[in-house]
């Protein structure tokens, strides 16, 4: 199949073709999370804070296959641009192979480690036991989770962007029709409470990576993943953790933060730590939208930088930072609107609503800067420029946050946990921009 379309398409209508299916899928795919989070809402608030303290461990898992993912993307794009077949194919196999081993590295992790770090957050027993029944099933899914991530970022990386919109809303469909029968025991199904909803979740997950393989054995192969290929090339590996380390950290720095910030609310009372849980239900559905432009404009980054289409790479940036930047304009805007509405689907406690309004409201203003950091993350991802991304993640999501939190919740109380992050938002977009115009001069400049 001909991927030249990459460097010859009107840039505007290219971008929208990649990224709208994308932004639907990151969508739905943060769905998952919030539909779990709807219905077991309805069991107790001990249930909701237990989905919300497992929440940072569970992302990990997503963190590892999708920064491993964004390594293989990046890797098969650049070497599809530069015309390299065979060692696209590579990156492609081997990719498969590798995220396959960190899922079951990551399910034994899981397993052993979970009631140690659960621990560290709540002695209510009820609330540990939840978590527990919930987390120790999530994570013996792992390994499908970090298989059909990979064949989402190969789909994506040869503009198959229709396809994996699919795939992820057969999951979706899936969670979404079991998690009330399971939950609740509805009909003929057992009622089996939150172990359903993860139950559910899974199920999802594994009819999501069975759709990937209908269409990547039905269609013809852009790239072609056999076990032969499987076998470790050095300067592969190099290529796809090069890029793939950082990605994953980028992933990975968001729960971190979330489990720093839990100890920190965790001080003054366990309805901010659901309070927390319940926002980043809801930012997950707002930033995954967003983090589907970017999606869509990584492969055309990277095709593009391994054809040596400089220009292109720089207009491809611009525009995909104008379109993430009215996403968060319309989630600002929805945060504002109807903020109330917003956290009713997930309490109907006063007091939680009151704080979680008064959350939203504060957080949502550093919204639409925080678009210069997104899209220049993915942007040089798509380059192969993983340290440089890091680099904004750590600021973002460590450096500056952290300790503006500690800071201004001893002056503030809760609230300043709130405030530290539009401050941390403003000055990682300002460092954002500065990077990207340092590194956009190195590009090879082809007319």
């Amino acid at each position: 199949m001909n991927q030249t379309f990459m460097k010859e398409k009107k840039i505007l209508p290219l971008v929208l073709s990649m990224a709208l299916p994308m932004v639907v899928s990151m969508a739905v795919n943060s769905l998952y999370n919030i539909i779990d989070s709807y219905f077991i809402a309805k069991l107790s608030e001990d249930a909701m804070t237990a989905l919300s303290l497992v929440f940072p461990a569970q992302n990990i898992i997503t963190s590892v296959a999708v920064g491993f993912g964004v390594g293989i993307n990046a890797a098969i794009a650049f070497f599809l641009g530069a015309k390299e077949q065979k060692t696209a194919d590579l990156a492609a196999s081997q990719g498969v192979f590798f995220n396959l081993i960190h899922g079951v590295l990551l399910t034994i992790l899981g397993l052993l480690g979970m009631k140690s770090f659960l621990s560290m957050y709540t002695t209510n027993t009820n609330v540990l036991s939840l978590a527990l029944t919930y987390a120790n099933l999530v994570f013996l899914f792992a390994p499908v989770v970090t298989v059909g991530i990979t064949y989402e970022k190969i789909f994506q990386a040869i503009g198959w962007m229709k396809e994996t919109m699919v795939c992820m809303l057969v999951g979706f469909v899936t969670n979404i029709i079991l998690d009330p029968l399971l939950i609740f025991g509805i009909g003929p199904f057992p009622k089996w409470g939150i172990w359903g909803a993860a139950f559910a979740t899974g199920s999802g997950q594994v009819l999501t990576l069975v759709a990937y393989f209908i269409f990547y054995y039905r269609k013809p192969r852009v790239v072609h993943i056999t076990v032969a290929d499987c076998k470790p090339d050095a300067s592969i590996l190099k290529r796809l953790y090069g890029v793939g380390i950082p990605a994953t950290l980028n992933m990975a720095l968001p729960s971190f933060l979330i489990s720093v910030l839990n100890a920190i609310l965790a001080g003054f009372s366990e309805t901010y730590v659901m309070v927390l849980g319940v926002y980043y239900k809801l930012q997950t559905f707002i930033y995954l939208s967003a983090t589907g432009i970017v999606q869509g404009i990584r492969p055309l980054v990277g095709y593009n930088y391994g054809a040596g289409e400089g220009k292109r790479v720089r207009k491809i940036y611009a525009t995909g930072l104008v379109l993430t930047v009215f996403l968060m304009v319309l989630g600002t805007t929805l945060s504002w609107i109807m903020p109330e509405r917003l956290f009713g689907l997930f309490t109907t406690n006063a007091t939680t609503l009151s704080l979680g309004v008064e959350a939203l409201h504060i957080i949502s203003i550093g919204f639409i800067v925080s678009a210069i950091s997104v899209t220049t993350c993915g942007a040089l991802e798509g380059i192969g420029m993983g340290l440089p991304s890091l680099m904004i993640s750590l600021l973002r999501y460590s450096i500056v946050i952290m300790p503006a939190a500690f800071v201004l919740s001893r002056i503030f109380g809760a609230t300043g946990v709130w405030m530290a992050f539009p401050i941390a938002e403003t000055i990682t977009g300002i460092a954002s921009y500065i990077i990207w115009c340092k590194k956009r001069k190195s590009f090879i400049m082809v007319s």
